[in-house]
Formats: C-alpha cells, sequence, structure tokens
C-alpha cells in the first residue's frame, strides 16, 4: 500500500463572481468549500462528481493554473503558487499545436525545460513510441484521428518528466472503443512510469477501473464526501465483468445519488479504509 504523502490540498475554498439570474447585479458562486484532499505518492487518484461540484477547479488550483480564495495545495510540502514543470496537464481538448508535427508537439516541454536539441529526438521517440504512435511521428494534428491526438498529449506531458499528471476528463471526446483502449494505455503507461495521477472524470466506471482510490465529491458547494480505497487486482484485465466491480460501482453512484444531507456524512477529506467489496459489505 502507497503512504507517503505526494500532494495535500488542505480547506481549499474557491468563490467566483457570476451576474445574477435576473441578470442585475453580480453574486458570489462558491465552486470548492472546505475541500481537504491528500494523494499519495505513485498513487492513481480519481475524482468524480455531478456538473458544476469544482472538479476541474481543483485541478486548476493543482495546476497553479488560478488561485484559491483561501487554503494551500503543498506538492511535496511545497506550497503551490503558480504552474511549474513539476506537473503535467492533459485536458480533453488536447491542445496541440497544429503547426507542429507529432515529435514537435512531444518535444515542447522539452524546448521549454531548456533539453538541447540533440537530447530532444531520442526522448520524443521513447515516448512517441510508449504511446503506440511510432511511425507517426511527421504527421501533423489534422493527420490524426482523436484517440491518436489525445496519444500524443500524452507523450507529450510525460516526455519533460513531471512527477505528477493532472487530467481533465481526457478521453471524454472519443468513441467508447476508443476510450476503453486509451484507458488500457493509461494503466500500462502508469504501471511503466509510476506517476502520480490525479484523474478527474464524469464516468464512474472509468474511475473504478483505472484508480486506486476514488474521491467522491458533493454537488454545488463542492467538497470531498467519501473517499473509496479500490481493492481490485491489477492488471485490470476483464475486472469490469467482476462482481466486485460491479458492487463498488453501485457504491459509488449511490454516494452521487444522494442529496448530500445524509446522517453520516463523510468529513471531508476523510478515507474509507475497509475493502470496498461484496465480502467487506457482510
Amino acid at each position: 500500500m502507497l503512504s507517503s504523502e505526494k500532494i495535500l490540498a488542505r480547506n481549499i475554498n474557491r468563490i467566483f463572481l457570476i451576474k445574477k439570474e435576473n441578470g442585475k447585479g453580480l453574486e458570489n458562486f462558491v465552486a470548492l468549500k472546505d475541500f481537504n484532499l491528500e494523494v499519495r505518492d505513485g498513487e492513481f487518484l480519481a475524482i468524480v462528481g455531478p456538473s458544476g461540484c469544482g472538479k476541474s477547479t481543483f485541478l486548476d488550483i493543482a495546476a497553479g493554473l488560478t488561485k484559491p480564495n483561501s487554503g494551500e495545495v503543498y506538492i511535496d510540502g511545497k506550497l503551490i503558487t503558480g504552474p511549474a514543470l513539476d506537473r503535467g496537464i492533459i485536458m480533453q481538448g488536447y491542445a496541440l499545436f497544429p503547426w507542429r508535427t507529432v515529435r514537435h508537439n512531444v518535444e515542447f516541454g522539452l524546448e521549454i525545460k531548456g533539453i538541447p536539441k540533440s537530447e530532444r529526438g531520442p526522448i520524443s521517440e521513447k515516448f512517441i513510441n510508449l504511446v503506440g504512435l511510432k511511425s507517426f511521428e511527421n504527421r501533423y494534428p489534422y493527420e490524426l484521428s482523436g484517440g491518436m491526438k489525445q496519444r500524443v498529449a500524452i507523450a507529450r506531458a510525460l516526455a519533460y518528466d513531471p512527477e505528477v499528471l493532472l487530467m481533465d476528463e481526457p478521453f471524454a471526446a472519443v468513441d467508447a472503443q476508443t476510450r476503453e483502449i486509451l484507458q488500457d494505455e493509461l494503466l500500462r503507461i502508469w504501471e511503466e512510469t509510476h506517476k502520480t495521477i490525479i484523474f478527474v472524470t464524469h464516468s464512474i466506471d472509468e474511475a473504478v477501473f483505472l484508480a486506486d482510490r476514488v474521491t467522491v465529491m458533493t454537488p454545488n458547494p463542492g467538497t470531498v464526501k467519501e473517499t473509496l480505497e479500490i481493492n481490485l487486482p491489477r492488471p485490470r484485465t476483464g475486472v469490469r465483468s467482476s462482481a466486485d466491480f460491479g458492487w463498488i460501482r453501485h457504491k459509488i453512484w449511490e454516494l452521487l445519488q444522494n442529496d448530500g444531507q445524509d446522517e453520516q456524512k463523510a468529513i471531508p477529506g476523510q478515507n474509507v479504509a475497509e475493502a470496498i467489496s461484496p465480502s467487506a459489505a457482510l
């Protein structure tokens, strides 16, 4: 079991100023309230929750793209104050440069990091091969499918060797079959690289299949309702059809269905230590 702490979010509050529904004046919109979360070193943590609960807002804060109104996020004990190369960000929109080939897209972070040109080629080749795009090095984004573009985005994020990957609905824009293929590929890459991953998704099945733990968020304002240990065997081949997978999925579905006012509401940041499986429920 992984135990060393990699990321710590403490008492995060994020408030946006928005127009009132009647269009007259402004009001506060509380996206995150008293949000607390610990992520272990080398862990694959998934975050699920209803639309508007602040999942992506938290990821933006962890990435250093925005700041909380109060609270702090630390990585390796250091306060996050802005973007840095210790974090790689992968969004669902690919965000590839259309004028760059696959190779040159993957090398972008290496250029920013100041890696000499002579070293960038071998590094980009390694990660292009890792995501299964060998022989596509000189293609441009318009020549690639959606799934291939997402593979390029993953290779680019991995190439400059960040300690943490922050992934915001990265497979939402692809078809169901491609999505499952990319999930399998991501797990294979994670097992090879041992990166710490925070993965935001609306899909319960995706979260259960990928993660070591799944954090369930409450509706707006978003906070941590419960964090579940996913004690399913790895590799996860064939696990989707197992009784344990179905039981865990149903547990998370139930947590998302209620209004967050249940009598035994979890303390923000609380972990469920027991195994989530049918046998644990007996």
